[in-house]
């Protein structure tokens, strides 16, 4: 898990045992006996086992003082709810402190910090913020927000369709804030199956060593991979359905550079840190706003450069543009030539796609 590596070389080789790992799949009587031979300080895993364990007595949870979700709009969803409900109920909460349950929820949580992270910010996790703070901020990148001056009702993430103008512009700072600054945005407009080909065209022409290019369905990742393949280029696919070895490694092959294009789906718009990486390509549009962020957010990492790219039909043409005017960010049409982007304008690229 890349927050634990990061975690231990901050912590140096002599404390790195005070940070321990506790993941569903992985064998679980080992992680018994680490947390106590170990007792770490600091934990990171996934909602299910931590549940498990703090329910089970083996991890002590009643005295942490400190509780950070990462990807916190993903861990508010529907399948984590059971898991975060318990995890949020007993963390923080020093056995003793109230005998008779007379505190209330709000005074109970003033015993730990609770820090929410996510590269965008939609209304579930404002309201979240309020139901398990006291006295929340939001902070983006350089400002700190109170968030009683947000908006009180949900916020639309979608376009447009929203009635408040307070709701809209918080959607659009959110995702704007969650791209990386260096990023440069393009689209291509192409046929379909000239897709993959476009895809090659664009990796030599922008030189990039370590791409990760997205899609939106599993099933079609192997057929890109084996075309990628037959074209001279080294290529893997990442997705849930993989196996933890066959993920662990077709990632490591990924990073020493074995493999130059990664194709994925989902999974890896969130989380995935690999600081090399220095484009995106989006083979299939995302569907709004946020995840388009998530997406994005793999290259131009710690202030490096990087690039995204969306290889698009004609008729998501107007895909491209909610997005650009969502994020605020510009995205230029483009081509390949001569082994070269070439900038273009929106007519005459849409005029070449349909030749």
């Amino acid at each position: 898990m890349q927050i634990v590596r990061e975690v231990e070389k901050l912590l140096g080789p002599a404390d790195k045992k005070l940070v321990q790992q506790l993941v569903g799949g992985a064998n679980r009587t080992r992680q018994e006996e680490a947390l106590k031979k170990n007792k770490p300080s600091i934990v990171v895993g996934t909602p299910g086992r931590i549940a498990e364990m703090s329910a089970s007595g083996k991890l002590r949870t009643h005295g942490c003082r400190y509780l950070v979700l990462d990807e916190v709009d993903e861990l508010l969803s529907f399948n984590f709810r059971e898991d975060m409900h318990r995890i949020l109920e007993h963390v923080g909460r020093r056995s003793g402190a109230d005998p008779h349950g007379t505190k209330s929820p709000l005074e109970r949580r003033t015993e730990r910090q609770t820090i929410m992270v996510s590269a965008t910010v939609p209304f579930s996790v404002i309201r979240a913020a309020r139901s398990w703070g006291r006295d929340p901020l939001l902070v983006q990148a350089k400002s700190v927000i109170p968030l009683e001056s947000l908006p009180t009702g949900p916020v639309n993430l979608l376009g447009p369709t929203s009635t408040s103008s307070s709701s809209s512009s918080l959607q659009t700072q959110a995702a704007a804030e969650g791209l990386p600054p260096v990023l440069k945005h393009y689209f291509c407009v192409t046929k379909l199956q000239h897709k993959i080909d476009t895809l090659r065209r664009c990796v030599h022409a922008l030189d990039a060593k370590c791409v990760i290019a997205f899609m939106n369905h599993t099933k079609r990742l192997k057929d890109a991979v084996f075309k990628l393949e037959a074209r001279g280029m080294k290529a893997a696919e990442l997705h849930g359905d993989l196996g933890k070895l066959a993920r662990s490694t077709t990632l490591k092959k990924f990073k020493n550079g074995e493999v130059r294009v990664l194709v994925t789906n989902e999974l890896s718009a969130r989380g995935l840190d690999v600081s090399e990486c220095d484009l995106v390509v989006n083979l299939d549009l995302p569907t709004d706003s946020i995840h388009y962020a998530h997406r994005a957010g793999r290259t131009g990492r710690l202030g490096r450069k990087g690039t995204v790219v969306n290889i698009c039909e004609e008729p998501e043409v107007f895909v491209v543009k909610k997005l650009q005017r969502q994020l605020g960010v510009p995205i230029q049409a483009c081509e390949f030539t001569e082994g070269k982007l070439v900038a273009t304008t929106d007519e005459e690229k849409t005029l070449e796609a349909v030749k």
